[in-house]
């Protein structure tokens, strides 16, 4: 499994694409990953259980439920122990912080198409955006594209509606 990730310590993101467009860890990320593994087995056993995984996702910045560590623990636990080795650990928390990436990705997509910077998007963004990429939308299409986004039927899509509506896209499967 370790195989699997790359050790280039210069990547400011803390990742690298390979060739095959998959991202790979840096040796910078390994280290403060096996530091947080290693801060989290407060047993010192090599494996971090659920109670230890609960508390290393909140100081990682991930408010999970007892439900969610459990589904990480079982999709990564190959053995079926309940517990977790440090390389399905790595494995983890490179697709959380994957997770992250995408969606501070998309963050900022949201606020350079909210040109006015009211927290919504709404027709009159769609239309600038589409004049600045040379699209050309009827303002019943632009309607119809945002109606297929608002959930709460105010007209406009919100930050939330947008993260829903790109989580469907090739834009937003990372997350």
């Amino acid at each position: 499994m370790v195989s699997s990730y790359s050790y280039e310590p210069s990547s400011a993101s803390g990742y690298r694409k390979d060739k095959g467009r998959r991202k790979r860890l840096t040796a910078q990320k390994r280290k403060e990953i096996k530091e947080a593994f290693d801060l989290f087995d407060t047993d010192g056993s090599g494996f971090i259980d659920a109670r230890e995984l609960n508390v290393a996702m909140r100081a990682l910045g991930f408010e999970m439920t007892p439900e969610q560590i459990n589904q990480m623990i079982a999709e990564v636990d190959k053995d079926g122990s309940g517990t977790i080795d440090f390389d399905e650990f790595v494995h983890m928390m490179t697709d959380k912080m994957g997770e992250r990436d995408a969606r501070d990705e998309l963050y900022k997509a949201f606020r350079i198409i909210d040109k006015d910077g009211n927290g919504k998007i709404s027709d009159v963004d769609i239309q600038r955006l589409a004049i600045e990429t040379g699209e050309h939308f009827t303002l019943d299409e632009v309607r119809e594209m945002i109606e297929a986004a608002d959930e709460n039927g105010d007209g406009e899509i919100d930050l939330e509606e947008f993260m829903k509506m790109m989580k469907g896209t090739n834009f937003g499967a990372g997350f």
